[in-house]
């Protein structure tokens, strides 16, 4: 598996007067995400302070893989989170969480 930088940025369906957990089907979302985070898909993610975007640090065989994993949550059928980038990353300080490989 590879390593990927994932950029999710806010949809049309985004309420900017409202708060990220008061978000049409919160729960849902982050019951999916926390599922893929499990499976150990997601390594790490959380939105980029003062932007729309979200960074998602993600394991897959290939960006298509990557954006595949996404396409259940249910914040992109409803069109709050959209994929804008996704790009091989090459971790070189640190460790992920469940990596016992080091570089």
């Amino acid at each position: 598996m590879k390593l990927f930088a994932v950029i999710r940025t806010r949809g049309r369906a985004w309420q900017a007067s409202v708060p990220l957990e008061g978000q049409l089907e919160w729960d849902a979302h982050a019951r999916f995400m926390n599922g893929l985070q499990a499976r150990g898909v997601v390594a790490l993610g959380g939105p980029l302070e003062g932007t729309p975007d979200v960074l998602l640090v993600m394991r897959a065989n290939s960006s298509e893989d990557a954006s595949q994993y996404l396409q259940d949550d249910p914040w992109t059928s409803l069109d709050l989170l959209r994929v804008e980038r996704i790009i091989p990353w090459t971790l070189r300080l640190g460790a992920l969480p469940g990596n016992s490989e080091t570089r």
